[in-house]
């Protein structure tokens, strides 16, 4: 055989093994957590005990510094299964259905059904409740629910069905009372429904595996740590409640405009909070016991997705799955007085975001590369080997497989957010080192615009309102966020 005929014949094995590799689709497995700030020890987190989801970021690829579009659940979902941003499609809260505006959007999960995949969900994955509902085109079978809001404890029950149950499975709440915070009954795992959706995603991943002819998507949600802090008395026990870290820096940012901010909204539907949410509403004991109960949730939550985890490997499908973990937004744990989220802050919009990809993905790396939820969408495209999408929503994601390829790589120079307060839309663009936040009524011309400028260059705390100090960086974020569209106007909910 002489050299060139061997060449030949080599090229043509090689172009066969890639073609063959082509045709094999990788599965999907994308992990959504709620409310989950980056408390995870991969994350450097002191605090949290993450054992599965630090194993996860070893064997995968991390973003340290990804951001939601917007602090709140079912806005970060539409971006995030929709591609695009809040200012884009003009939804910003709750009581709203994309379908409303874009009936024939094509969803992330809807893409790849379109390409020969299998999709389903479990658990919380679109938001649910408050008016809003889940989208059926999305999924080759029926989305299998979950509670988000429970109780167990025979003494919670007793308050009888609470305001947060009845928003949560879209039913009127008026004149319900409020619910427990937190309760921890020392049951099994699946008392609770993050329990239930990890067993139905262990024997989902076992039928899935007997059918190799067809790729999966299979989207998986949990709940916690998300209000209330209801989790099985052994995660609350990993922790010594008197020795967790208190906020250091609980009083709001100087200069802040007073409707960017919030103290109620969310964490008092809840018992034994007040009802009316000041600075100084939270004595250290209530905030040791509020911080407890995330950090419980979050060791909850780890444990779940361990398992899941640990089937997927078991199964040997892991070598052709990629694994998604993403948080919808971030939180406040009495940060500067304030809990939960809805504000434009880092804490309440930084987000673990952790992608394994087996043989496309460098096991254990990570990037400071800004990036965003919407960044998702085209990047699970791109590294499943999906044409590039041409779909009728607006879609605002950049591909982040460059990155994937090389953490140096840098795609974005900055981050976009945002969040509707006291009557204003705030946008806000986060820089390595800087956040600007630029409020006005939508519509209303820069000159009406009152702005908030931060540095983190010593913390991830808003402390000082700086945006009259520095008027020379103040402008070159201007300039960044006058680079993108006008905000759309808000939608009107639908009355579905």
């Amino acid at each position: 055989m002489n050299r060139r005929t061997y060449l030949l014949i080599a090229a043509s094995m090689v172009l066969s093994l890639l073609v063959s590799a082509q045709e094999k689709k990788p599965n999907i497995l994308f992990i959504l957590v709620d409310d989950l700030r980056p408390a995870i020890g991969a994350y450097g987190d002191p605090v949290a005990i993450t054992p599965n989801i630090d194993k996860l970021a070893a064997q995968g690829f991390r973003f340290e510094r990804a951001y939601s579009n917007q602090a709140v659940c079912a806005p970060s979902r539409f971006n995030l299964l929709l591609g695009s941003r809040s200012t884009s499609s003009g939804i910003y809260g709750f009581g709203q259905n994309f379908r409303d505006y874009y009936p024939d959007a094509v969803t992330l999960p809807q893409y790849f059904k379109q390409h020969g995949y299998h999709t389903e969900s479990m658990g919380k994955v679109f938001h649910i409740g408050h008016g809003t509902y889940a989208d059926d085109l999305s999924w080759s079978v029926p989305h299998h629910k979950e509670l988000v809001i429970e109780y167990v404890d025979p003494t919670s029950k007793a308050l009888g069905f609470t305001r947060e149950e009845a928003l949560f499975s879209n039913q009127d709440a008026r004149g319900l009372p409020r619910g427990r915070a937190w309760e921890l009954p020392d049951v099994a795992d699946d008392a609770y429904a993050d329990g239930r959706v990890a067993k139905r995603a262990v024997n989902r991943l076992r039928e899935l595996k007997s059918q190799p002819d067809q790729p999966f998507f299979l989207a998986v949600g949990f709940a916690r740590p998300h209000l209330p802090f209801s989790v099985p008395k052994k995660y609350w026990a990993l922790y010594d409640e008197p020795n967790l870290p208190l906020p250091t820096h609980r009083v709001r940012p100087e200069g802040a405009p007073p409707y960017a901010v919030k103290y109620g909204v969310e964490i008092d539907q809840y018992t034994p909070i007040p009802t009316h949410v000041t600075e100084a509403a939270f004595p250290d004991s209530l905030s040791r016991k509020l911080i407890h109960g995330y950090y419980a949730g979050v060791s909850y939550v780890d444990t779940q997705i361990g398992k899941v985890l640990e089937e997927l490997s078991a199964l040997g499908l892991d070598e052709n799955t990629i694994v998604v973990l993403w948080g919808d937004h971030g939180y406040m744990l009495g940060d500067m007085g304030m809990w939960t989220k809805h504000v434009n802050y880092e804490l309440a919009n930084h987000i673990p975001l952790i992608i394994s990809a087996p043989g496309l993905v460098q096991a254990g790396t990570h990037t400071a590369q800004l990036t965003e939820t919407v960044d998702i969408y085209p990047t699970l495209v791109e590294l499943a080997g999906l044409p590039v999408p041409q779909v009728p929503q607006p879609v605002d994601g950049l591909s982040m497989v460059p990155v994937l390829q090389d953490p140096e790589v840098r795609v974005r120079d900055h981050a976009y957010h945002s969040f509707p307060r006291g009557g204003r839309l705030g946008r806000a663009i986060r820089t390595d080192r800087y956040r600007m936040v630029e409020w006005k009524k939508i519509g209303d011309t820069t000159g009406n615009a009152e702005y908030e400028l931060y540095d983190y260059q010593h913390g991830s705390r808003e402390v000082k309102n700086i945006a009259a100090e520095h008027q020379e960086v103040l402008r070159e974020l201007q300039t960044i966020l006058g680079r993108h569209p006008a905000p759309m106007p808000g939608r009107v909910p639908s009355s579905r």
